[in-house]
């Protein structure tokens, strides 16, 4: 995916948090669809062009783009824990 190298996206501008929606799961800013929502429908193999088409027309490439982009940040900043097997 080299466009997540080669793109900047802020994420403060394009997913947002809030307590008072969907329990405080991130959204994609100014709606109030799940980040969760648009990752499913990636890992199903649907394509950006067609989430927005079929999906969410209100959303753009950019939007999705970020989607994804949080994961990235969320997953390379876990700090996982191993716990070493007990015999």
């Amino acid at each position: 995916m080299p466009w997540l190298q080669n793109e900047v996206i802020t994420m403060k501008e394009r997913i947002t948090v809030d307590a008072n929606f969907h329990f405080g799961k991130p959204c994609i800013a100014g709606t109030r669809i799940p980040v969760q929502n648009i990752l499913e429908l990636i890992e199903e193999g649907i394509s950006f062009d067609k989430i927005i088409q079929d999906y969410y027309p209100q959303l753009t490439i950019d939007d999705i783009k970020a989607c994804v982009r949080y994961v990235v940040q969320l997953v390379a900043s876990e700090k996982v824990l191993l716990q070493e097997a007990s015999i």
